[in-house]
């Protein structure tokens, strides 16, 4: 199974980027995973109408069989066996394209939300857009080495 993991506009923060860049790293000993970064739509002050305008940008790189997962203050919370356990069952389904979606600073278009196949949030507490990329690869490192007994996670 590819993994993508997508977001609107560059960070501004040197930390974070090292972090992604170290996480990624670690992420493709155990799976290949790809970054990509959209960039911001400029001029809009509209929040409803930027939300769809990010949306089309995210659907127009969608290919109907892709499992869209939203990286959504709403989505169900897991834990870090959980998800490795939902990790898990994607590869299991067969699912040839998973990609992973943090939207804007103002979340996700309605068209996005009717598109996408799962929701998960990965905290009730609410977190930039920018350090949420950092988050949930780190999560998702620690998912991998929990799907491969790999001495990361402490229960």
């Amino acid at each position: 199974m590819k993994i993508e993991f997508w977001v609107i506009g560059k960070n501004s923060d040197k930390f974070i980027d090292e972090g992604v860049n170290a996480y990624l790293k670690k992420i493709k000993h155990f799976n290949d995973i790809q970054f990509h970064i959209f960039s911001d739509i400029k001029n809009i002050k509209e929040t409803n109408i930027l939300k769809e305008k990010e949306a089309e940008k995210y659907l127009s790189k969608i290919e109907p069989d892709d499992c869209i997962i939203l990286l959504d203050e709403n989505g169900d919370t897991l834990s870090s066996r959980k998800f490795a356990h939902f990790i898990e069952q994607r590869q299991n389904q067969s699912t040839k394209r998973c990609i992973f979606i943090i939207g804007g600073a103002f979340g996700f278009g309605d068209k996005l939300y009717k598109r996408s196949n799962y929701k998960i949030s990965l905290s009730e507490m609410t977190f930039s857009h920018q350090l949420i990329r950092l988050i949930f690869l780190e999560q998702l490192y620690r998912a991998y080495t929990i799907i491969h007994n790999f001495p990361y996670h402490n229960d």
